[in-house]
């Protein structure tokens, strides 16, 4: 249900919800559950009333925070692994580009089953646009689900791949592309992201002489980036902050490469402040998979020799978290269980969980059908002409929510959670072979409330 005025939101959450000032009471809490949450978070995410839009945020993270959830930063634990022998996990980082507030209840869920703590929501720059998700309506869709499902403790939510784009950055608008990077650091953590990965690996220069020449613009702007987030961070919060060496799709990451990068980037950021915990590295994935003429998913090869190297030395010489894997979840099944095993402190998952939603055989195929025609005429326009159909497609779909958002969030409550069980299915799956069962631990030693 979409409310048309303030006053008829608060007439809804009559019975259910005691508004006292400024404080909001849950007085009847299996009628917040069943009925009123999900039309919060349905109003945050796609009225188009702004002031109803601002409410539901409100009372959502009001009665978030009353419940013991809370934004975080998870720099801490990351900066204590070097010296920490026990860590075995990789920690999953989840890209959420459609009905959030159900796919998140899906992680959660799982999350509660092995008492996991250590997990991660992000959205990339290009997903904040394509998926008409901004930071504050992310955030928000998260914090409903945790809601819902009676999770307490903190979220980590990220900015993922704010990007440098080089075509920008290499011309007359590069201060113009740097200030757009400003704004979304700046929005991204008003709304709660304690997390943020600078990608300014678009900018390596292979045409120079020496490794170190070819990081230079990478590093100098991601140091000029963490300067600027340093600068505006909450007291109390010192946010995470990743950098990358290697663009994905491209060729693997080198000992070079990590040395040259972290080096510059410490002599560029100075000894006076806190500067990355991570870093990202390439060992032979792409975003999405490489799609074959059919539409299926090429096997990949991961590089798990790189990824156990690299991360080695990013912990023991630079006493950093370790290293990032990029474009994971379409990889087979029987990779997973590798990252934790070889040192991977992080891997990012996104297209994987799209997949499950389109290709679920609850998804009504009248629906696709329209989406499919949407595709091939608003964004035909970027059909390489060596595409079939069936690449073209796949790749493009994910922008769908552009579109289809109100379809996605008011799909029939018996398809929602059959998509949810699958969803549910693979975040066990998923949870168990990254090893972060019991992670509560590493929270309530290194995270507190701010």
């Amino acid at each position: 249900m979409l409310f048309n005025s303030v006053e008829s939101l608060k007439m809804a959450c009559e019975g259910i919800l005691d508004f006292s000032g400024e404080k909001i009471n849950i007085i009847n809490r299996d009628k917040f559950n069943r009925e009123l949450l999900r039309e919060l978070a349905l109003n945050s995410a796609i009225n188009e009333n702004s002031d109803i839009v601002k409410e539901s945020r409100r009372i959502i993270r009001y009665l978030a925070k009353a419940n013991g959830i809370f934004l975080a930063s998870i720099n801490d634990i990351y900066m204590a692994i070097p010296d920490d022998n026990s860590v075995d996990f990789t920690v999953p980082a989840i890209n959420l580009r459609m009905m959030t507030y159900d796919s998140s209840r899906a992680v959660f869920r799982s999350a509660k089953k092995i008492n996991a703590g250590l997990f991660i929501f992000e959205i990339a720059r290009s997903e904040i646009v394509y998926t008409k998700q901004r930071p504050n309506e992310y955030v928000t869709s998260i914090m409903a689900a945790a809601l819902r499902e009676d999770y307490i403790g903190p979220l980590f939510i990220q900015g993922d791949h704010f990007q440098i784009k080089a075509k920008n950055y290499f011309s007359d608008m590069r201060d113009n592309e740097l200030n757009t990077i400003n704004r979304l650091i700046k929005e991204a953590i008003g709304a709660g992201f304690y997390n943020i990965d600078i990608d300014s690996s678009t900018l390596v220069d292979l045409s120079k002489s020496t490794i170190k020449e070819q990081q230079y613009h990478n590093y100098k702007i991601c140091a000029d980036f963490t300067k600027y987030i340093r600068e505006i961070e909450p007291e109390n919060i010192t946010v995470s902050i990743g950098g990358e060496i290697g663009e994905i799709g491209k060729g693997n990451s080198t000992e070079e490469e990590l040395r040259a990068f972290i080096e510059g980037f410490q002599e560029e950021l100075g000894p006076s402040q806190p500067g990355i915990s991570k870093i990202s590295i390439q060992t032979g994935t792409a975003h999405g998979g490489v799609v074959l003429p059919n539409g299926n998913i090429a096997e990949v090869k991961i590089d798990f020799d790189t990824l156990k190297e690299l991360g080695d030395i990013s912990k023991k010489d630079y006493k950093i978290g370790g290293v990032v894997q990029h474009g994971a979840s379409t990889l087979p099944d029987e990779a997973f269980h590798h990252f934790p095993n070889n040192n991977t402190l992080e891997v990012h998952l996104a297209t994987g969980f799209q997949n499950i939603m389109f290709d679920h055989k609850s998804f009504p195929g009248e629906l696709y059908s329209k989406m499919v025609n949407t595709l091939m005429t608003e964004y035909i326009s970027e059909k390489k002409e060596n595409m079939t159909n069936e690449q073209f497609i796949y790749k493009t779909r994910k922008k769908i929510n552009e579109h289809y958002k109100k379809e996605l969030w008011t799909l029939d409550k018996d398809i929602r959670q059959s998509i949810e069980e699958t969803w549910e299915e693979k975040f066990d799956f998923l949870f168990k072979q990254l090893k972060i069962k019991d992670t509560t631990n590493y929270v309530e030693k290194y995270i507190t409330k701010s």
